[in-house]
């Protein structure tokens, strides 16, 4: 959009230029001087001929001799083009305000994910088995669905190979922390052992993935 509206100014300025010349050109046209000699001498008996010729020249311009209704066109045209310029560059600027925040809310969900697991895993041993679902349910579910929410902003700002690492690795260790909720729920205390461990090394591995990403990336 942005690129046609320049176009549309660019072509507003030729136009603008073409009424410029040929406007000019009938200015220069229906000046008095221009009367060829011998229509005035052919008019002496009448000296009103060329006067009246001039004057019904002229007569649809304005009293500065220029036809603006010519200029109306280039105008309209250019005024469009800026109109698209500028809604392009707001919308723009409004995409890019929406990512930035969406990436912020991503990286700190996981953020609190990756430091809950971390505190979680280590506590293990002093949490009943039956108990630790409900340890998930507090810790967790707020910052997965604040992940989920957010995470096309990456694909936008960081491309989709980006994308694909960083929620390979974050489905990975949601599907383990089910593993422990489910294996909690059924009071299998070496299952919920295992699957904590491997959730929270997933989770890292995904949080790590994410702050590795450039600063100014381009997107692909």
């Amino acid at each position: 959009m942005k690129l046609f509206g320049f176009v549309l100014v660019a072509v507003g300025f030729i136009l603008a230029a073409l009424a410029v010349v040929v406007d000019q050109s009938v200015i220069d046209a229906a000046e008095p001087n221009a009367v060829e000699p011998n229509m005035v001498e052919r008019n002496a008996a009448e000296p009103n001929a060329v006067v009246m010729a001039y004057e019904s020249t002229v007569e649809t311009t304005d009293a500065s001799g220029v036809k603006w209704l010519w200029y109306l066109p280039a105008l309209a045209v250019g005024a469009v083009g800026v109109v698209m310029i500028r809604t392009d560059e707001a919308r723009h600027s409004k995409t890019e305000h929406h990512v930035a925040a969406n990436i912020e809310a991503v990286e700190g969900s996981l953020q609190r994910i990756a430091t809950n697991i971390d505190k979680l895993n280590a506590e293990k041993d002093t949490i009943d088995t039956y108990d630790m679902r409900h340890r998930i349910d507090d810790l967790f579910v707020d910052d997965l669905e604040t992940f989920v929410d957010a995470r096309e902003s990456i694909a936008h700002r960081y491309g989709l190979a980006a994308y694909g690492e960083v929620m390979s690795s974050f489905a990975a260790g949601e599907r383990y922390l089910n593993r422990v909720w489910s294996a909690s729920a059924d009071g299998y205390i070496d299952e919920v052992n295992e699957y904590l461990e491997k959730a929270k090394d997933q989770f890292h591995e995904s949080l790590d993935l994410l702050r590795r990403l450039p600063a100014n990336p381009q997107p692909a």
